[in-house]
């Protein structure tokens, strides 16, 4: 059994994809004073950080790809295509290039990724009643998009590759990391950065987590799933959106689950799912 990260000597590198993405760049800010030394990379250039890589996961040469991972101690993998596209530009970016990296850290004695999955992968999940048990980790699959679809691959690619590698995984359904919620559904599913950040060095020091899938938001009043997987890495989150309640309650009204794009964890990526640009 390969040995865990959690017994490695402090501060390890990790190497961060997606390091100039929304969440990357939140995390690039706050995971160095956990103790990390972060190697970035991502397709187009990170702003302020010269010696970061430059280059794309699903198009680059398996060479290259190994160079990137060469000497590091763990991988945080928050590279991709973040809303849906078309599957051949999810195929490309999220399937194949998770699918590259993987195979780089195999090569390469990498022995622990954290894997951003999402609420997409079950995103036509009802939304628990009001008194409901929080949906588990174990729920059946359902992804709402392509995007979706992508993050469920990278779940079964994870356990494949502990099954056969060694290589554990902490894959993390997250809900939505930003400063502050932004509507009434992020009540439910918000992670704050400084959350996100705890949650991260968790998946990255605990040990023996073979493939393990887990809920990524904070404590929050209204949490429709179970952070049980993720407080058994050692996980504590601190924060809780529920102070920002009235005013978004007060702009948008409470959720209705006979609302087609309501009615489901993903919202309306169910019925009018956001479009990536590029």
């Amino acid at each position: 059994m390969p040995q865990s990260p959690a017994a490695e000597s402090a501060p390890r590198t990790v190497l961060l994809t997606g390091a100039a993405g929304g969440l990357g760049t939140l995390m690039r800010g706050l995971l160095p004073s956990c103790g990390y030394t972060l190697r970035l990379l991502d397709m187009r250039p990170v702003e302020g950080e010269p010696e970061a890589l430059t280059l794309d996961l699903g198009t680059a040469d398996s060479d290259t790809l190994r160079a990137a991972v060469r000497g590091v101690d763990a991988i945080i993998h928050l590279a991709g295509i973040s809303l849906e596209s078309t599957f051949e530009k999810i195929l490309d970016a999220n399937i194949r290039g998770t699918h590259a990296l993987y195979e780089a850290a195999r090569a390469e004695g990498v022995r622990r990724i954290v894997f951003a999955s999402s609420n997409h992968a079950v995103g036509f999940t009802p939304v628990p009643e009001a008194g409901a048990a929080p949906i588990p980790v174990h729920t059946p699959r359902r992804p709402d998009t392509f995007y979706g679809l992508s993050k469920s691959f990278g779940e079964d690619l994870a356990q494949l590759y502990w099954d056969l590698y060694g290589i554990e995984t902490v894959s993390v359904r997250i809900g939505s990391c930003f400063p502050e919620p932004t509507s009434v559904r992020m009540l439910s599913i918000w992670l704050s950065p400084a959350d996100g950040a705890r949650l991260l060095h968790a998946a990255l020091t605990a040990e023996n987590v073979g493939h393990t899938v887990v809920y990524g938001s904070s404590a929050n009043t209204r949490l429709w799933w179970d952070l049980g997987s993720a407080r058994a890495l050692g996980y504590e989150p601190r924060d809780d959106s529920e102070p920002y309640a009235a005013e978004l309650v007060a702009e948008h009204g409470e959720l209705d689950p006979a609302d087609p794009d309501q009615a489901h964890l993903g919202g309306h990526f169910c019925t009018r799912p956001p479009i990536w640009p590029h």
